[in-house]
């Protein structure tokens, strides 16, 4: 089976127009997640997605341009629910730092564990090596993204006067370090501690510093 792989990331893919369409799309990028998770990217041809999930190729190709286009999409749509679930943005007004910092470690650590969202790291990993513009793109829009949101909450706090962070872009970087442990532990399919309590307490310790390290 052929690996080349797309020079460019198409992000101006068409957009259904109605409800049908939409229900459509979605139904092929749900299709298409499940059975890259169940039997791996290479073994999965768009012509079992659209027996899996109903519709036509020419569906695929609109909406999508192609295989890989379509995981693409995969990525983008997960990454969404990801933000949604993990990170909201700051508010220096109402917020307190602290709690939002711990919180968004331990949502973090909440999703990466679960069975199917560690597979799926897994999987763009696996592509990711195979397709440098992939590994770009996901690079930008995953780790780099959410590393944003932190480095513009620390932001405000810096301009607020509540801590010290002249580079806000490093100390977002450090602080995800917290927990790259168990980040290395999904992705090589090791043995996770299961006692999240311990976890929590552990993500507590190392933010306390963290803000120590800011004062």
């Amino acid at each position: 089976m052929s690996t080349t792989q797309p020079e460019t990331i198409n992000t101006t893919r068409d957009q259904p127009q109605t409800r049908r369409g939409h229900e459509r799309c979605l139904a092929l990028l749900l299709s298409a997640n499940e059975l890259f998770l169940e039997r791996g990217y290479d073994a999965v041809s768009l012509d079992d997605i659209v027996n899996h999930a109903g519709g036509s190729k020419a569906s695929i190709y609109k909406f999508f341009g192609n295989k890989e286009g379509l995981f693409t999409a995969i990525c983008d749509y997960r990454r969404e629910q990801f933000f949604t679930d993990i990170c909201r943005p700051f508010n220096c007004e109402l917020d307190d730092l602290r709690q939002y910092l711990i919180q968004t470690l331990i949502n973090f650590q909440r999703h990466i564990v679960l069975p199917q969202n560690a597979a799926f790291l897994r999987l763009i990993l696996e592509q990711a090596q195979r397709n440098s513009v992939l590994a770009d793109y996901i690079i930008e829009q995953g780790p780099k993204h959410i590393q944003c949101s932190i480095s513009n909450a620390l932001t405000q706090a810096h301009e607020a006067g509540l801590i010290n962070c002249p580079r806000p872009d490093f100390s977002a970087q450090f602080y995800f370090g917290i927990i790259r442990e168990l980040e290395w532990r999904i992705l090589m399919n090791m043995k996770v501690d299961e006692d999240e309590q311990e976890t929590i307490n552990y993500i507590h310790y190392c933010v306390d510093r963290f803000l120590d390290g800011h004062q």
